[in-house]
């Protein structure tokens, strides 16, 4: 944009056309450094991240003249300082305000779409309501609340709304036109995110607004046994994201299942939405995945699933902190870390079979959705219907 070029020129940035760089990098590479008064006549020498840079940029310089490592800002921009973790808090509890609002909105529409199916006095008008509920219509519905927060600035990623069979698709897009009905007879996954100048959020909620079937109900279980289990977890300094995966599956291994998909990513402030080198998979196979350890002040997702081809998708996600835990030792003088839930939107209790749940589970539920509740609570004082549907919402397990 034309601020951003603005901004940019006054910071003594030199803006180049895009296929400058090969030209450019190709012509430094032979070129001595200005900076190195022992050796004038050496070389620039390049800094390539092998797992990000492509191999075209990378032959346009002398190998001897190259260093492929892991760039070291990846590091700097992963584990965040105070006011960043404090940004992303924030930015998420309101965050959870506008997905709160929409998802009271979509429940809310869909039962007078269903009044307004069994008789026969709905007006035009309303008959065209119940047309628009769409993939893309309550997605659209979704950004509107989202832009009425402070600092928003525009979605992190494409809303990935689903419906039904296409929730079983992991990175569905809806086309406008051609999408399918939301409705009260399936599930309806949700996977979406803004950007807000403190922080950038990720979120998935799937939900259920009709009479979900047993087997639908057990499998979300499941996935939610896995999120609760690698939210919960305690582990020593040192211990990389994929040697946690195993925790998200465990449920659902259990009888047979699995998902396709890492279970977790690296999020930036106001940056990427994806952003590395840190993350919790079993599948992906980057160095810096599977060689960088958690730390404190990352940020990642939370997001076992479940995905039946034709039938439905579940995916449960939210935004945790890598944060130092407190235990009653420290064997061999070593730190322990944990995770804070940060994403504040309480998951549907209607789809938890808690015969399925242990104690402790059950527990970490009731106490996440009390957590929702206090801190997301008081920013909805203004809406009472919201507000007695985050309070219902946030009952606990067992009555």
């Amino acid at each position: 944009t034309a601020d951003a070029r603005e901004q940019l020129e006054s910071a003594g940035v030199t803006i180049k056309p895009y296929d400058r760089v090969f030209a450019d990098v190709a012509e430094l590479s032979g070129e001595p450094s200005s900076d190195d008064a022992k050796q004038p006549d050496k070389p620039v020498r390049f800094w390539m991240d092998g797992g990000k840079c492509n191999a075209a940029l990378a032959q346009t310089v002398d190998s001897q003249h190259l260093v492929t490592a892991q760039s070291p800002i990846a590091l700097l921009k992963a584990r965040k300082n105070e006011q960043e973790l404090k940004g992303m808090r924030e930015a998420h509890l309101r965050d959870a305000v506008a997905v709160i609002k929409f998802l009271v909105w979509l429940e809310e529409s869909l039962d007078k779409q269903q009044k307004n199916s069994n008789t026969s006095e709905s007006s035009s008008d309303e008959r065209k309501a119940e047309l628009e509920l769409d993939e893309v219509s309550v997605a659209d519905q979704l950004e509107q609340f989202r832009s009425q927060q402070a600092h928003f600035k525009g979605l992190s990623f494409e809303t990935i709304s689903a419906s039904g069979p296409n929730g079983a698709v992991i990175h569905y897009a809806p086309t406008r036109g051609k999408c399918r009905p939301v409705t009260t007879q399936e599930m309806f996954l949700c996977d979406s995110g803004g950007q807000y100048l403190d922080g950038t959020t990720d979120i998935t909620r799937t939900v259920h607004f009709g009479s979900p079937s047993q087997h639908e109900i057990d499998c979300f279980t499941r996935v939610l046994l896995g999120h609760v289990a690698l939210a919960k977890v305690v582990f020593p300094h040192g211990t990389t994201g994929p040697m946690l995966d195993v925790l998200a599956r465990q449920a659902l291994w259990k009888v047979g299942l699995d998902y396709r998909h890492g279970t977790g990513h690296g999020v930036g402030a106001f940056l990427n939405v994806h952003e590395g080198p840190h993350g919790i998979s079993s599948t992906v196979r980057r160095s810096s995945v599977q060689s960088t350890p958690l730390d404190e002040g990352m940020v990642v997702t939370n997001e076992p699933g479940y995905y039946e081809d034709g039938k439905f998708g579940i995916r449960i996600e939210s935004v945790m902190i890598v944060r130092a835990a407190e235990t009653p030792h420290s064997f061999g003088g070593a730190k322990f870390l944990c995770f804070d839930t940060i994403a504040m939107v309480p998951i549907q209790r209607k789809l938890i079979n808690v015969s399925l749940m242990d104690r402790e589970s059950i527990a970490w539920v009731d106490a996440f959705h009390a957590d929702c509740l206090r801190q997301v609570g008081p920013l909805l004082a203004d809406d009472p219907s919201a507000l007695a549907w985050l309070q219902n919402a946030c009952a606990p397990l067992v009555q």
